[in-house]
Formats: structure tokens, sequence, C-alpha cells
């Protein structure tokens, strides 16, 4: 080979030497980039993963509250239909009393029916107060959509209700 073919031997491999280098230079970049990419889809899933978190623990709170609340709720509701149970016992009671008493003088007769005196329902009661509670149980009692529920007798009750209740204000 003379001097010019070694001279263009020896340009040749650092060109291609230099292209070389600029493909890895130009890969590096591009690792590098995916990397920064890759790092920022990182941080962004850890804090969608901590907001997860976060509102699973509120979420978790709040049923619990939830249920606390419906616990207490039914406790509630069970103790009052024992208190309601005992009442109605009470009443059935004094009613038999009653009428043992004054057989004659318990029921008022309606359309074939025979229906409590309202009276009976209000006995013992000294206090306008004591007059409201009653009456309040009796509804419960008594109210048409109940089992025990009686559109007559409701109305004997709201009679003697309303008149009890204008002595007691006179």
């Amino acid at each position: 080979m003379n001097q010019s073919g070694a001279a263009v031997q020896w340009l040749f491999p650092d060109t291609t030497e230099g292209e070389e280098w600029q493909e890895l230079r130009e890969e590096q970049q591009e690792l590098e980039e995916e990397k920064k990419n890759l790092e920022q889809e990182r941080k962004k899933l850890e804090r969608e993963k901590r907001e997860f978190q976060w509102n699973r623990q509120i979420e978790e709170q709040r049923m619990q509250r939830e249920r606390q609340l419906f616990e207490m709720k039914w406790k509630i509701l069970e103790e009052e239909l024992v208190k309601l149970a005992k009442d109605k016992q009470d009443f059935e009671w004094e009613k038999e009393q009653y009428c043992s008493n004054t057989a004659s003088d318990c029921f008022s007769e309606e359309n074939g029916q025979q229906i409590i005196k309202g009276e009976l329902f209000f006995s013992g009661v000294k206090s306008e107060g004591a007059l409201k509670k009653r009456y309040k149980d009796l509804i419960k009692i008594f109210h048409p959509d109940n089992a025990a529920g009686d559109n007559n007798t409701l109305l004997e009750i709201n009679r003697e209700y309303d008149n009890l209740k204008r002595a007691f204000e006179g």
C-alpha cells in the first residue's frame, strides 16, 4: 500500500469509530431520557399509592363510625321494643283489672263491635306530661297499621285524649 492508501485506511477507522461513538451517545441519551421518564412514572405511582392508602384509611374509619352508629341504633330499637312489649303487657293487665271491676262500663258498642272506652286507656294519669306519654305509647300500640291496631279504638283514644287535655289546660 502506498502512503495515500495508508492515510485513507487510517482515516476510515476513525470515522467509523466516530460514528459508533455517536450512536452510543445517542443510545445513552435515549436511555437517560427513558430512565428519567421511568423515575417520573415511579414518583407518580408512589403518590397515587399514598393517596389510595389515605382514602382507604378514611373510608375504613367512616365505615367503622357507621357500624358503631348502626349498632347503637339497633340497641336503642331493641330496648324500645322490649319497653313497648312491657308497656303493652302492663296495659293488658290494667285492662283486665279495670274490666273485672267494672265489666259493664268497660266497653261501648258501635256498629256491632265492642270498643274499649277511652277512660280505660288513661286511668291513673295525673299530669299533662304523663297524659302525653301515655297517648304516644297508646298510638304506638293501637295504630291501625300495627297488628294490634284498630281504627275505632284509636278514635276512642283520641276522643278521650282531647277531653283530658282540655281538662288539664283548663
